[in-house]
């Protein structure tokens, strides 16, 4: 397989061009991402929007898609394409769209497909609508654990004084709280997403260093919604 330009890089991954219609992403680790690969063609039988999936074109540390065509929702907002309340908006029911789908393994009725890294930069705003991107982290488990994290990501961005999106930030959060409604009811699902953030290698300092500051604005943030 010939691989084309590089379209971009994350923390853990770059996605390349492989031609008009495909785009390959390679993580910079071992990773196995037949799980990836399943969890997405299961979710997008139940409607949820996401990239194709083509299993077995790539090795075990890439995964090949069809390509998106459209900005991520993190750049429409940077570009004041989008505006704060309707990025917190769309999240809250892609949420609620996903934790819709019953778990594919787990025995426990109250568990669903879990994203565990919804925030703006891994949405594409796409002419037939969101598609959300990223999955390496999907598990199965509690709704709330996933509203949480999502929560935090923004929170932790919210809380950084010396942010200057923090403001943009907690407008998004605020209202992501308030779509949510009884689904921001996290139960442990808070402490338990601090706790994936500070163990995740990818954050930086500063990230790790606001976590604290981060859950007690969404807790604020709660009892004022």
């Amino acid at each position: 397989m010939e691989i084309g330009e590089l379209l971009g890089s994350g923390r853990s991954a770059d996605v390349y061009a492989i031609d008009g219609d495909r785009v390959l992403r390679r993580y910079r680790f071992a990773i196995d991402v037949t799980r990836e690969a399943a969890v997405m063609a299961y979710v997008a039988d139940h409607g949820f929007p996401v990239p194709d999936v083509y299993p077995g074109e790539g090795g075990s540390t890439d995964l090949v898609m069809r390509r998106l065509s459209g900005p991520t929702m993190l750049r429409a907002l940077i570009d004041g394409e989008i505006a704060p309340e309707e990025v917190g908006r769309v999240l809250a029911r892609l949420l609620q769209r996903l934790h819709a789908i019953p778990a594919q393994d787990s025995r426990d009725p109250r568990d669903r497909v879990l994203h565990l890294d919804l925030h703006p930069d891994n949405v594409m705003l796409t002419p037939r609508g969101p598609v959300v991107i990223d999955w390496c982290n999907t598990q199965e488990g509690p709704p709330g654990l996933d509203c949480a994290m999502s929560a935090l990501i923004i929170a932790q961005v919210a809380a950084d004084e010396a942010s200057e999106s923090a403001e943009v930030a907690r407008a998004v959060l605020v209202a992501l709280l308030g779509e949510l409604g009884a689904a921001m009811d996290f139960g442990d699902g808070l402490e338990q997403a601090k706790e994936r953030r500070g163990a995740n290698p990818t954050l930086s300092a500063r990230e790790v260093g606001v976590l604290d500051a981060a859950v007690g604005l969404i807790r604020t943030a709660r009892i004022a919604s």
